[in-house]
């Protein structure tokens, strides 16, 4: 047995939990741990437990890879997710327009143009791609 094993080994049993997701019971664990560093780590690298956050997060990351389909959706898809999530009405996006033409966009009348899509991936910060 090499040094590093020796080394190791006794502490695996403890480790591997954290760091083995193997089924969505593992996944929601993991997630649910993954959230409690996050609101005690946070972005702080200097923390004693941030690499544990990082590699936590890589790992989960490889498990909805592999495990989870992402749904496709367009841009009225995503804008309707996005106001039921913050719960907003259509004359709560002025960046878009008029009620009527937030309507004919999630109504599928009309599509989101360049402007709309930056101003509205800034108010909810995500990558205006989700637009797209």
């Amino acid at each position: 047995m090499t040094l590093m094993i020796q080394e190791i080994q006794p502490h695996w049993l403890a480790v591997s939990p954290y760091l083995t997701i193997l089924n969505e019971q593992d996944y929601d664990r993991a997630v649910d741990q993954l959230n409690q560093l996050i609101d005690e780590v946070g972005t702080d690298e200097m923390h004693p437990m941030y690499e544990f956050l990082d590699t936590l997060g890589t790992l989960i990351h490889a498990y909805e890879e592999k495990h989870i389909a992402i749904p496709q959706a367009g841009g009225a898809e995503v804008l309707q997710y996005l106001m039921a999530e913050h719960g907003l009405r259509q004359s709560d996006l002025p960046e878009i327009g008029s009620q009527g033409v937030v309507s004919e966009i999630l109504n599928g009348k009309r599509e989101l143009n360049v402007r709309q899509i930056r101003e509205l991936a800034a108010r909810f910060h995500v990558s205006p791609a989700v637009f797209v």
